[in-house]
């Protein structure tokens, strides 16, 4: 983990940047300048991601009532995008952001690291650490660009994690598909949790199909139905 500065200048210097790198670069370049500037100049960043380090930020992340990246005409971070600024800044332990991730009593922390591993881990890494996520129910409330709310739940956030090119006023890393990195015997084919339902609908469907196949129709010499003959509908 890196050691703590006051506020990114640091880090944000790009002239001869010599610290930790992700994907070969500076780790808070992963967010576009703009937004940079935006969070470093907010009044959430200055005064409450201060000091903060890994143990610490979990109280400020436990406290987080929404998800977003920037709203209103001002373009304003939401505590959600500044706090993952920080977590760019700190670079905690891989064990450490798997603990955020999987604990079960603060949603928007588990939310938070999700971001994180999409940004910084490698791609076999993302989709075995999100995809058990996508059976996860938990509503979250999200913060729009017009400055209004939506609701959703944390599997369609994890599905737009692994699916989208942009969250959060965030530019994500091209994510090879699954279908690739299956093909190159990188990721085990993934089962999904709905299979054996998805059978079943499947051989109901085929059932049914069946069942209306075999209603034939008995029609005589005259090109007239049985029924119709029996009915009197023939002379």
């Amino acid at each position: 983990m890196s050691a703590h500065a006051p506020d990114a200048t640091r880090m944000l210097d790009t002239r001869g940047y010599s610290g930790p790198t992700i994907h070969a670069t500076n780790p808070l370049h992963l967010l576009e300048k703009p937004v940079r500037d935006r969070i470093t100049t907010s009044y959430y960043w200055k005064e409450q991601c201060f000091a903060l380090n890994a143990a610490t930020l979990c109280d400020k992340a436990a406290a987080l009532t929404c998800l977003g990246g920037t709203y209103s005409v001002s373009q304003k971070p939401t505590p959600f995008l500044c706090l993952l600024f920080k977590l760019l800044q700190l670079l905690p332990e891989k064990e450490v952001v798997l603990l955020y991730l999987r604990q079960r009593d603060f949603k928007y922390l588990t939310a938070l690291a999700a971001m994180y591993v999409r940004l910084t881990f490698e791609p076999r890494e993302v989709y075995a650490v999100l995809e058990p996520l996508l059976g996860d129910w938990r509503r979250l409330r999200r913060r729009t660009k017009d400055g209004g709310w939506s609701v959703g739940w944390m599997d369609q956030w994890v599905d737009d994690l692994l699916v989208k090119d942009r969250v959060c006023a965030t530019q994500l890393r091209k994510l090879p598909k699954r279908m690739v990195l299956e093909d190159l015997g990188v990721l085990e084919v993934r089962v999904s949790p709905l299979g054996d339902e998805v059978e079943e609908i499947d051989a109901d469907e085929e059932g049914d199909k069946g069942s209306e196949d075999d209603e034939v129709v008995e029609v005589n010499g005259n090109g007239h139905s049985a029924d119709d003959e029996r009915n009197g509908l023939h002379g």
